[in-house]
């Protein structure tokens, strides 16, 4: 067991209830039709579980990508329809933000 200053124990890790607090949710793609799990913390934050068959449906998944300059540059970034999906998903209630901060909207979408 580890130490903090003084000689006192660390406290214990926190346990993540995150998906208890709010599961993955199925979501289909509008272009491919590939369905994934997705969770919104965040208008910002979204996080995606790919099923065998989504890898295998999605378009610009097959694409050629070149390598990007980040630590694990062969990993797929993400699909923009996908994104897209998983957005309007969340505008229509079907995907719960988790935050239940507001939608944001552009100030060209005022205009």
């Amino acid at each position: 067991m580890g130490t903090g200053l003084m000689g006192t124990a660390a406290p214990a890790p926190r346990p993540d209830t995150r998906l208890e607090d709010g599961p993955m949710r199925p979501v289909d793609c509008a272009v491919c039709g590939a369905e994934v799990l997705a969770r919104k913390s965040s208008w910002d934050q979204t996080s995606i579980q790919w099923t065998t068959d989504a890898r295998t449906r999605c378009v610009e998944r097959a694409l050629p990508h070149p390598p990007e300059p980040r630590p694990n540059r062969n990993a797929f970034a993400g699909c923009a329809a996908l994104k897209d999906s998983v957005r309007e998903a969340a505008v229509r209630g079907e995907l719960e933000v988790q935050s239940h901060e507001p939608l944001k909207i552009s100030p060209e979408a005022h205009q």
